[in-house]
């Protein structure tokens, strides 16, 4: 740990919930503003413990919970995050069991304090939960873990209730907590960094859940060589260049054949075989072009023929890092040497919609297939159950898109309507455009962060909802999810017992996407849904706030990058957001243009929709012979 936990200038800022140039304006104007101690003349950092003596000598700093408190210092005075967890939580862990760790490091000792009021207020086990979900929250350097939406999907798949469970790429362990929620017994990992392995090892221990993570390098020194599981389930590297192809040439657990230098995906999918009981399952997260290589030709089609690959699931894009990459899912069985191979592979595309949505209709597609492997299954534009015989092509391209049935064709009547929609979508657009005239004075006028307007009252910030471990009911309110508020389209999600808590939402209220490809606010119109996870809530106060001025000052350009937790990344710390300073009245005449304003994006969304159906219409149509050019209209060329 270092010596003296330090803090740059935009963590001030964070701190005390206020812009950067007010910290700039306060070491100008306060010769006691505490000096650097490190850093450079253009990013110096300062004494954290100074800072807050001064900032709350000045009224500035907010009362902190104890785990707050306890995070902060924890973060700025450990080399690492990881690292300066792992060190609590051995003392957390040591405390369960009745006593103190023989060695601590001298530098946590002024933690020791608010450690030991974290364990007295919520156990062990609650405190290092509480420090853990800090821990896991987007930021600057951190890992991506794997979300729990998917680890719950995974470990779904691989059916892990009641039996053993290895993940050899385990990460911080967020696919062992999973499988722990599904009801596994025993839940093993290895890790190739040594912080993050001890930090699942101590979620598994505090819980007294019977297994091991073990720091190191599972394909080149396997820690459980010789041992068979009930279930792998991991979330492997991808694109590794150095991955031990050389050493490993002839490793028994390349089961149907040496693994090309260029597919190290593919020499993950063959240890997790290796590491499997006969009847045993595997579930791997998977590039989407381990489906398809050239290189990897060979091992595709030889899991084929030996019954190993069972399924390939496209997932829809963003749902783990890299965001941008719609990934896939394999489903591998370990296949007894001596039975038949099954006539058939399931692929199933998922990639549209939300994770949260397709999850339940994945599984259901998977166990039905499970259940009747050689039965004939066809989802239009979903899943087919493939001949093996047909996918052992030229290729072996296992992509589920270009495996799936065909969806049924339109009529001629659809075309039609379509096209008539649209017509009147588009004439409407004339009317709903915002009218706007320029300011005569561009001043930039007083901004509050959405942190200070909760302190201050005027609003109430609530959620993100975080997810449980169970599958969702058909019955019950409808729930606002992310798809739907990015969309513009009403509640489409079910209620079910994997949220935390039930939050009604209530006209007026503001819901914004703590993750997205841009910063985007709704105000809800409707009462009778609830909210869903990953949303932030924003209740405005009506003597203080009008809700649509709120959510158009909130979905600004600086505000995207005020708010954004580290540039590039697609999560928002919507505190940091920042609202201009107008009065109620002024607010009401801004938020009618706002909710103009949010009209017109909505037409021009469902123009954009319509006049994309048509096309695909009209060219389908067209191609199959079922529409014909009109030869009158077909004279009127568009001018170039």
């Amino acid at each position: 740990m270092q010596e003296t936990p330090t803090i740059t200038a935009a963590e001030i800022a964070r701190l005390a919930g206020v812009g950067r140039a007010a910290v700039s304006n306060w070491r100008k104007r306060h010769a006691d503003f505490p000096a650097p101690v490190g850093g450079t003349a253009a990013s110096p950092e300062f004494d954290l413990i100074q800072v807050e003596k001064w900032l709350r000598g000045q009224g500035k700093l907010p009362e902190l919970a104890t785990a707050d408190r306890l995070w902060r210092h924890l973060a700025a005075a450990s080399e690492s995050p990881a690292a300066g967890l792992a060190a609590v939580g051995a003392l957390l862990l040591a405390r369960q069991r009745g006593g103190r760790p023989r060695r601590t490091d001298p530098h946590l000792a002024p933690l020791l304090p608010d450690v030991d009021a974290l364990a007295d207020e919520l156990g062990p086990q609650g405190a290092f939960d509480e420090l853990w979900q800090r821990f896991s929250a987007p930021g600057p350097g951190r890992l991506f873990a794997t979300p729990d939406d998917l680890a719950d999907l995974m470990v779904g798949l691989a059916d892990v209730g009641g039996g053993s469970v290895l993940d050899p790429a385990a990460g911080s362990g967020a696919i062992l907590r999973a499988a722990v929620r599904a009801g596994c017994t025993s839940a093993y990992g290895q890790e190739l960094d040594e912080d993050l392995a001890t930090l699942a090892r101590l979620w598994l221990a505090l819980r007294e859940v019977p297994g091991d993570v073990v720091a190191g390098d599972s394909l080149r020194a396997d820690a459980f060589a010789g041992r068979a599981f009930d279930a792998v389930v991991c979330h492997p590297p991808f694109g590794a260049t150095n991955w031990g192809d050389e050493e490993l040439g002839h490793d028994p657990r390349w089961i149907v054949g040496t693994t090309p230098r260029t597919e190290p995906e593919l020499a993950w999918a063959q240890h997790a075989l290796a590491r499997l009981r006969v009847g045993g399952h595997a579930v791997l997260l998977m590039p989407p072009t381990v489906a398809s290589r050239r290189a990897g030709k060979r091992i595709r089609s030889e899991l084929l023929r030996w019954g190993h690959l069972r399924a390939v699931i496209a997932l829809p894009p963003g749902v783990a890092a890299p965001h941008g990459v719609p990934l896939h899912l394999w489903v591998l069985r370990r296949a007894a040497a001596d039975a038949p191979p099954p006539a058939r592979a399931l692929l199933v595309d998922a990639a549209g919609g939300e994770l949260a949505e397709t999850s339940p209709r994945v599984l259901a597609a998977w166990r039905a297939f499970a259940a009747a492997p050689d039965a004939e299954v066809e989802e239009a534009g979903f899943a087919r159950a493939v001949p093996v015989i047909e996918l052992l092509d030229e290729e072996v391209d296992l992509t589920p898109a270009r495996r799936q049935p065909v969806v049924g064709e339109a009529s001629g009547e659809h075309l039609v309507r379509t096209r008539e929609r649209l017509a009147a979508v588009v004439g409407e657009l004339s009317a709903l455009m915002p009218q706007v005239t320029l300011a005569p004075d561009e001043a930039d006028g007083q901004f509050l962060t959405v942190g200070e307007l909760a302190r201050a009252g005027a609003l109430q910030l609530i959620g993100p909802v975080r997810a449980g471990s169970s599958e969702p009911s058909p019955e019950g309110p409808p729930v606002l999810t992310v798809q739907d508020v990015l969309a513009g389209s009403e509640p489409s999600g079910r209620i079910d017992d994997r949220y935390g808590q039930e939050i009604p939402l209530a006209v007026g209220d503001v819901v914004v996407p703590m993750i997205a490809r841009q910063l985007t606010a709704r105000v809800v119109a409707a009462e009778g849904s609830l909210l869903g996870r990953n949303l932030y809530l924003l209740r405005p106060n009506p003597a203080a706030l009008d809700p649509w001025f709120l959510a158009g000052q909130l979905r600004t350009s600086a505000n995207e990058k005020q708010a954004s937790s580290l540039s590039g990344t697609l999560r928002f710390d919507i505190r940091r957001a920042q609202v201009r300073r107008l009065s109620l009245d002024e607010q009401r005449v801004h938020g009618e243009a706002f909710r103009r304003l949010d009209a017109f994006e909505s037409a021009i969304r469902q123009a954009a929709s319509l006049g994309a159906e048509l096309a695909q219409l009209t060219a389908d149509g067209l191609a199959r012979g079922a529409l014909r050019p009109d030869q009158r209209s077909s004279r009127k060329r568009p001018r170039a």
